[in-house]
């Protein structure tokens, strides 16, 4: 094996496997990443076992051959060398190595023949539907900061997607929980979702495929599903991942039905409120909101740090209520709404709050009260 490439792009490249290679490993296979010149580009491959990523580039091809070597390792020295330059990869070397090359620096690493490598793809996947990429980064922006990392309650470790009936309209629901806030995102059903089951996608999986949307060449993402794995195509990247084995919860129970007292309040104004209380609420996290007319006034305290309060102007008619949350918490969902005003419905000062974006129908969060 033996080619040319240039250094951007194998950084690009590199930096997409190296994500999904754990840093410590008890099988050593899986510390590497797998490269091979084909006849039409350079594959790079990676798994942690769960998780498998396939990248196909352009370089300029002399030998084709296949062999791994360390992941993170091969990606610091590429990252160290010179922006712009040629890069030379060839295997073996004389002491059975692979070289990388450029300019005046050379480096020789250890490999483990391909013959050991993993494969967790190629299954038939029955589910196959495909979503814009920007629809496909504002779901998971929008649910994501709430999945659980509590690895007890694993099957809340991930993003739960399913198609759902509303009324005549179809739409594909995205859901996370970690028991102290939910969101839940609808978008249109994309052609041939049409039977997808509920399927939990893993918080890790979920993350990788966020920072490859970024870098995504293409409008479009291919999605493919059976009941135990998921796999993405974007272009020349395809992830796949096995999906949790669990059952998810009954995430419309949660959410509340008759929240009958509504603030609608400017949510720059909100956030911004709160971040600057929060500085006193640091250790404890608990901040408390008290509704009057017209406005609310939001208030914490510490016996060791002191106090901190705030007025700010807001609708609001119905009866006073305090109610306590979790500063971090109220914050993550305040930024996750892109219109100008917020829509806080409550019941009482102990009862889940429901927040909406007054722009936009299609996302509702759910944050649970903090006993303050």
């Amino acid at each position: 094996m033996k080619f040319v490439i240039e250094r951007t792009t194998l950084l690009k490249t590199l930096s997409h496997v190296q994500s999904i290679v754990e840093k410590r490993n008890t099988i050593p296979v899986l510390s590497n990443v797998r490269i091979e010149a084909m006849g039409d580009g350079i594959s790079f491959k990676a798994t942690d076992m769960d998780t498998e990523i396939t990248e196909i580039v352009d370089a300029k091809i002399a030998e084709t051959g296949a062999t791994t070597a360390p992941a993170h390792m091969l990606y610091d020295i590429v990252r160290k060398l010179s922006d712009g330059s040629e890069v030379e990869l060839a295997f073996p070397d004389e002491k059975g190595q692979l070289t990388i090359a450029t300019g005046r620096s050379k480096f020789s690493l250890s490999t483990i023949g391909v013959e050991d490598f993993p494969v967790i793809s190629g299954d038939k996947l029955p589910v196959n539907f495909a979503m814009s990429r920007d629809e496909l980064k504002d779901v998971i922006d929008r649910t994501k900061f709430a999945v659980s990392t509590e690895e007890t309650r694993y099957y809340l470790n991930g993003i739960y997607i399913h198609a759902k009936n509303e009324g005549e309209t179809k739409v594909l629901r995205v859901v996370a929980t970690d028991g102290h806030r939910l969101a839940c995102v609808e978008s249109p059903l994309p052609k041939g979702a049409e039977k997808l089951a509920g399927v939990i996608i893993p918080r890790k999986t979920v993350a990788e495929i966020r920072k490859l949307l970024d870098d995504a060449g293409t409008e479009e993402v291919a999605i493919a599903l059976s009941e135990n794995k998921i796999r993405f195509t974007m272009q020349d990247v395809t992830l796949t991942s096995k999906l949790i084995d669990g059952t998810y919860p009954d995430y419309e129970r949660v959410i509340p039905t008759d929240n009958d007292k509504t603030l609608e309040i400017g949510v720059k104004n909100l956030a911004a409120a709160v971040d600057r209380v929060s500085v006193v609420a640091e250790r404890t996290r608990a901040i408390k909101m008290l509704t009057a007319k017209g406005k609310i006034t939001i208030t914490t305290s510490s016996p060791d740090l002191g106090s901190a309060m705030e007025e700010v102007e807001a609708k609001y008619d119905s009866e006073s209520i305090e109610v306590g949350y979790n500063f971090r918490y109220l914050l993550d969902i305040l930024n996750e709404v892109k219109g100008d005003e917020v829509q806080i419905k409550f019941a009482d000062g102990s009862s889940p709050s429901i927040l909406r974006d007054k722009s936009d129908a299609s996302a509702i969060y759910v944050l649970m009260p903090m006993r303050v």
